[in-house]
């Protein structure tokens, strides 16, 4: 049997990247490029440059592949996860490959932490084990992420 303690959720963030395009706005920029790649190409080629033409359609799949690795990078995700049973990293990777991180949260600290960038990262410590967590999440959402996990740590150790 289960207490109330165990069963209380403190914290529960899912953090994943940042991806403003959607499908159709995808298709609206490749079309666009594409028609401009295609349009330069045949013009270069009517003027007896060929070879341009070859450049143009490298630079079209060149930008369909910067797109499409930009697409599954932002299938990444973690879940920061606090209960009465402890704190849990769950990430999926790029690929869809789910792992499960638990940390003891009684010692558990959140610092932010600035780099030579000035780009704040989120550490996360406990018992000599450090885990940085949201890396591709713009810096002032970062500040927002550490400040709420740091409440929530307050609340889970303030607990009766």
């Amino acid at each position: 049997m289960t207490t109330a303690s165990t069963d209380k959720i403190y914290f529960d963030a899912t953090l994943r990247p940042n991806r403003s395009l959607s499908r159709f706005g995808f298709l609206l920029v490749m079309g666009a490029i594409a028609l401009g790649g295609i349009g330069i190409g045949t013009a270069f080629f009517i003027a007896g440059a060929w070879p341009v033409a070859g450049f143009c359609g490298l630079e079209i799949i060149l930008v369909y592949i910067a797109f499409k690795v930009n697409f599954r990078e932002g299938k990444r995700s973690e879940r920061l996860f606090l209960s009465g049973e402890g704190f849990k990293i769950f990430r999926t990777s790029p690929k869809g490959v789910e792992t499960m991180e638990r940390l003891e949260p009684t010692w558990l600290s959140v610092d932010l932490v600035l780099n030579r960038q000035s780009q704040p990262r989120i550490v996360i410590r406990s018992h000599g084990q450090e885990r940085e967590v949201g890396g591709f999440l713009a810096p002032f959402e970062k500040v927002e992420v550490a400040e709420a996990l740091q409440e929530a740590l307050g609340r889970y150790r303030s607990r009766v």
